[in-house]
């Protein structure tokens, strides 16, 4: 007999090497009200960008198969040096779908650009590992690719509306839309941090200039995956149940908590520390 019952709710695992993937769960979270969502972030042995692709694996692997014992019935990795680094190893692991922060972030950029050419700015090892300039050419879009590893720190510090900040910004972007990037019409945010320094990137940025977001853009391929239609924004207040938000850190649970509300914008409350075995 058919379940003539509201589906159940789906149970989501996100995945990062620290806080900043929670820019991924509060798109998520504005996108699909209608499910539970599981948070890892690995705290203990970040950063992962001065890491090995095979350590980076190691690790990421261990996380994705803890979020599976806990109910994950889909995997998103909001870490982009883990989706550039070690996505096929983490999808041979998974007993279910993953989503990479990636590929989406490329296909927006990609619907998005009419000129063909496109910065995308990350950390060292996301732009090191040239993942968005192979996601962006093989979908026929020229790609200027920029590390710019000061913004982690100063969005960690808090300064996303300090003036070191932007003159930071102003510095990276000048350099990135220059000599035959100039006409360049699309900015790729290539890090879970930066979304939080979107307004000032928006002002430093040349006009033309779109800014995608590729936890926004993830956010839209899960909702694909799920096929559920988006609620309307006027809805929100009559969203059915509200989600249940669980958070795992293999670092101080108390420090997570601190950050993570920050980057989330929401209070960060059920955190549990995790010792994940070598």
């Amino acid at each position: 007999m058919p379940n003539s019952r509201r589906p159940r709710r789906p149970k989501i695992g996100v995945f990062d090497s620290g806080v900043g993937g929670l820019t991924v769960l509060r798109a998520l979270l504005d996108r699909i009200p209608d499910a539970d969502y599981l948070y890892f972030g690995d705290t203990a042995r970040l950063p992962y960008g001065s890491k090995s692709a095979a350590t980076v694996a190691h690790y990421a692997v261990g996380a994705v198969r803890y979020l599976q014992d806990q109910g994950a019935e889909l995997l998103v990795i909001a870490c982009n040096t883990a989706t550039a680094l070690a996505l096929n190893e983490i999808k041979a692991a998974a007993g279910v779908e993953v989503i990479g922060v990636i590929e989406p972030g490329a296909e927006a950029a990609a619907a998005a650009t009419r000129k063909r050419k496109v910065v995308v700015i990350g950390t060292d090892a996301t732009i090191g590992s040239h993942a968005y300039r192979r996601a962006l050419e093989a979908r026929k879009v020229g790609v200027r690719e920029k590390s710019c590893p000061l913004f982690v720190p100063l969005v960690e510090e808090g300064w996303v509306e300090h003036p070191v900040t932007e003159q930071v910004a102003k510095i990276y972007l000048s350099e990135a839309f220059s000599e035959d990037a100039r006409d360049a019409d699309v900015l790729v945010l290539g890090c879970t941090h930066y979304p939080l320094i979107k307004p000032l990137l928006r002002r430093v940025a040349p006009e033309h200039v779109a800014i995608v977001d590729s936890a926004e853009s993830t956010a839209r391929a899960v909702e694909r995956q799920l096929q559920i239609e988006p609620l309307p924004y006027s809805t929100k207040s009559a969203r059915r149940g509200v989600p249940k938000l669980k958070f795992f850190a293999t670092d101080s649970a108390e420090k997570f908590r601190k950050m993570g509300t920050r980057f989330l914008g929401l209070p960060v409350e059920d955190v549990l520390h995790v010792d994940l075995k070598e």
